[in-house]
């Protein structure tokens, strides 16, 4: 054979080696799924939250550790919450501070006003929590990081083409960090992030957050289809003249989830105070 023969069959057998992998390669990539699209995961989990907000209408008995080493127990009722310190500072509570608790609940039991007024709070709260979920897939940039057989992983970055409709959701456009989503139920377990740049509201009069800041929230199914935040720490140094929730320090942990029965009054929700928690 001559040389020229020779290269020529030397060519065609490149070619085909290199088709042959090709289609392989193919056959592979149809044989895997498709890589889920980050913003559809993070839509699929707001949409979840927000059904289940819409059907949850469960009340529980807990513990709250709070910064600074108070410890509270809390019950939730249709017509309130009320609560009682297990420690305050981290030592057990004195005979005069349970007494000044149970005046405050008895106060709050019998005086309808703080009742709708705590009512009127936990409205507005749920309503800016909803808002700022909504805002979540088109407020940041989102990528798959990594996946577990049970979670996503995802990181977010601020989005600069996001105009933010106030200022909580300025606030919340600056972040930068991690989510972390159930596959299963599309719940989201973790929130992960901290403020890319200093964030000034009305040339700093309204509100000057510092760069860095971060905050962690953490949830948990504590019952059956029924998931709470177990963990809430906040630290962003700054001044806010509007938040009351940003510019602070908070470690807050709540464990002992226990279900409240349906139908429990306030007046029953006293003895539940009064039960040792675990």
């Amino acid at each position: 054979m001559s040389s020229s023969a020779k290269a020529l069959m030397c060519a065609l057998g490149a070619m085909l080696l290199a088709s042959g992998q090709t289609l392989r390669a193919r056959a592979l990539r149809a044989q895997s799924p498709p890589m889920p699209d980050a913003k559809q995961i993070v839509q699929q989990a707001v949409d979840a939250e927000l059904a289940a907000n819409r059907t949850d209408d469960s009340h529980w008995r807990y513990v709250e550790q709070e910064t600074g080493g108070n410890k509270i127990i809390v019950v939730e009722t249709e017509n309130g919450a009320i609560s009682r310190h297990l420690e305050e500072n981290g030592k057990p509570v004195t005979s005069a501070e349970i007494k000044a608790d149970n005046d405050k609940t008895q106060k709050f039991i019998h005086d309808a006003s703080l009742q709708q007024k705590q009512r009127r709070d936990g409205l507005h709260d749920e309503k800016d929590a909803t808002e700022l979920l909504n805002l979540l897939p088109q407020a940041f940039n989102w990528k798959l990081e990594s996946e577990t057989p049970d979670t996503f992983i995802l990181a977010f970055k601020p989005n600069s083409s996001f105009r933010p409709p106030d200022m909580e959701a300025r606030v919340m456009g600056e972040m930068a960090g991690t989510l972390v989503v159930d596959k299963t139920r599309h719940r989201i377990k973790t929130m992960k992030g901290r403020l890319t740049e200093d964030i000034n509201i009305g040339f700093g009069l309204l509100a000057r957050l510092r760069q860095g800041g971060t905050f962690n929230v953490e949830r948990r199914e504590v019952a059956p289809g029924l998931w709470a935040i177990t963990e809430t720490h906040v630290h962003i140094d700054g001044r806010a003249l509007f938040f009351k929730t940003i510019g602070q320090q908070e470690d807050e942990v709540k464990y002992d989830f226990t279900l409240v029965p349906p139908g429990t009054t306030l007046d029953q929700a006293v003895g539940l105070l009064g039960s040792t928690p675990k």
